[in-house]
């Protein structure tokens, strides 16, 4: 009889198997997959709970796009957008089309993606590759905490070429949508 040794040392850390967006599906319409989860870079990741000031956030900015945006873009809160790698799912999208142009499949890109951020600074700020490499023309981070908004345009190779910081004693007038113009002094009030 022959004996087999166990390896000397033991391979570092958990092993982890990517899921592709495909796999993040299938596994999801089976109930394998959690609710209020997202798909990062071939990772499955639990969504954070929203805290009032999140909400407020939000709700504030989605009001103000359903104001503005023109007739042929839709708005989206808190649904998927299918990327490479990835299907996060940002506080708010502004996507061409209407609600019936995603019915068989989440769109891929996005004119302008918010992402509220409360305590979830660095993990949102994670998603801006998928978001660059999705071609997203302009990703809003708002700092919520720091009543300030981080602007990330011109998507390329992966990354934003721009980043610029705003705060409250102005206006944050959209590229991506000229119509859209959010009072940061509102926006932050309170």
């Amino acid at each position: 009889m022959t004996t087999v040794e166990a390896p000397k040392t033991a391979p570092c850390g958990p092993q982890v198997w990517p899921l592709t967006v495909h796999a993040y599906h299938a596994l999801g319409e089976l109930g394998f997959i959690p609710e209020k989860t997202e798909l990062l870079y071939g990772q499955v990741f639990h969504k954070m709970s929203k805290s009032p000031l999140h909400t407020f956030l939000q709700q504030f900015l989605l009001e103000a796009l359903q104001k503005f945006v023109p007739a042929q873009l839709y708005v989206r809160s808190e649904q998927p957008l299918t990327c490479a790698d990835s299907e996060p799912e940002p506080d708010l999208a502004v996507v061409w089309g209407n609600k019936e142009s995603y019915r068989h499949e989440h769109p891929r890109t996005a004119e302008l993606v918010i992402e509220v951020c409360v305590s979830s600074h660095e993990y949102d700020r994670s998603k801006l590759r998928a978001y660059a490499r999705a071609g997203v023309k302009e990703c809003w981070m708002v700092l919520g905490p720091e009543k300030q908004v981080e602007v990330y345009r011109q998507p390329m190779a992966g990354q934003f070429a721009e980043r610029t910081t705003h705060g409250p004693g102005g206006q944050l007038t959209s590229l991506a949508l000229p119509s859209l113009t959010v009072g940061l002094d509102q926006l932050f009030a309170g």
